[in-house]
């Protein structure tokens, strides 16, 4: 599942180059009208009677995009080009592959489209969780191994899947029998607003494209406010993040999702001079003889309290911030069967995670706010 990917558990795994975002208003291209204004892995041109989905980088350093045609019922495909699909939309139904997808239906009011999912029990929506309890949304099985029968049997309008490279046998199979499988790389993003516009994904397959804008600006905005509050701070906690993972410890490199997090939260990341995107995997040794000292340690990957922490490993204790009981983890909110609601809607709502990570550096610039996804171990 995506989720797995969102932060460190233990480790941020976001490995697409970065490049700096355009943060102009929607722009006029000769191509059609440009919808995204912060994600670099997909784009969305509005040519009036159609708009085209390009999907730039469905995973890390794939070598094709993949063009989705978005036609009305009683519009008329254009002729000029080849499209991996064409779909009418609105989609009277759709299949999605991870929990990061359902944040944005919800937001959309299109919840009930969702007819199947695989594993549901990571999904932690109330209302999705409503649906599934109804009869409303169907097992699917793994992932990495989709139960066809039952997906092609439900019949989906579409699919809306994501992958870790280009081979994924049910996926071919599902395109075979004619139910269209678009990719959705929010995961690729490596800017929080970035991950946050792929809302515009599915408003384009809903045509809810105005609610789709109007719900990402609002997150936008209240991103972009939060941060300026911490842009001027010169009193800048020093962070350590992350945990072992059978005796190494994984940590975001500076551009990642991540790291960008700490840095707009007005943290200063022990590791922000390791340029790049992926993850760093160092000893035990490495990262203590840095961060003894931290300030704040936030996301030790599944660790619920210093307990466990201390039974894992001793030398977890000999951090001033576990020792000071400033660590931080994300793994708090959880369904019945486990489910994180961190991985979920994180990606989604980046202005909440920001203020978090404010309020945990800088209290006093949030005097009344309360945190929403973190919290302190027990």
């Amino acid at each position: 599942m995506i989720f797995r990917l969102l932060w460190l558990l233990p480790v941020f795994l976001c490995t697409v180059s970065c490049k700096n975002p355009t943060t102009s208003a929607t722009s006029d291209t000769a191509e059609g009208k440009e919808l995204t204004r912060h994600a670099e892995s997909f784009s969305l041109l509005d040519y009036g009677s159609y708009k085209i989905l390009i999907i730039k980088q469905a995973w890390p350093d794939a070598d094709k995009e993949f063009k989705y045609l978005l036609l009305g019922k009683d519009e008329v495909k254009p002729n000029q080009e080849t499209f991996d699909a064409v779909i009418e939309v609105p989609v009277r139904s759709l299949v999605v592959t991870s929990t990061t997808h359902l944040p944005s239906l919800e937001m959309l009011k299109a919840e009930e489209k969702l007819i199947g999912f695989p594993n549901l029990n990571y999904i932690s929506s109330p209302k999705i969780r409503g649906q599934i309890e109804a009869g409303k949304v169907r097992e699917l099985g793994k992932n990495e191994d989709i139960n066809t029968e039952v997906l092609i049997d439900l019949s989906p309008a579409v699919v809306v899947g994501f992958a870790m490279d280009g081979s994924n046998p049910a996926f071919t199979t599902i395109q075979n029998t004619g139910i269209p499988v678009l990719y959705n790389a929010d995961w690729t993003e490596n800017s929080p607003l970035g991950k946050a516009e792929w809302i515009k994904f599915f408003g384009a397959l809903l045509d809810k494209d105005a609610e789709a804008e109007d719900a990402f600006s609002q997150i936008e905005t209240a991103y972009q406010e939060a941060k300026s509050l911490a842009t001027n701070t010169t009193d800048r906690p020093t962070v350590l993040s992350g945990a072992m993972f059978q005796d190494v410890w994984h940590l975001p490199k500076s551009d990642s999702w991540g790291a960008q997090f700490i840095a707009d939260a007005g943290g200063d990341y022990l590791w922000k001079s390791s340029r790049g995107t992926g993850a760093l995997s160092l000893s035990p040794e490495a990262v203590l003889d840095r961060a003894v000292d931290a300030d704040v340690w936030i996301g030790p990957a599944h660790f619920y309290s210093f307990d466990a922490m201390s039974k894992s490993n001793k030398v977890y204790e000999q951090f001033k911030a576990f020792r000071n009981r400033e660590v931080y983890t994300y793994t708090a909110k959880k369904n019945a069967f486990g489910g994180i609601e961190y991985f979920e809607l994180a990606p989604n709502r980046p202005d909440l995670v920001l203020k978090d990570l404010i309020k945990i550096f800088h209290p006093q610039l949030l005097p009344e706010y309360q945190l929403y996804f973190f919290e302190k171990l027990q």
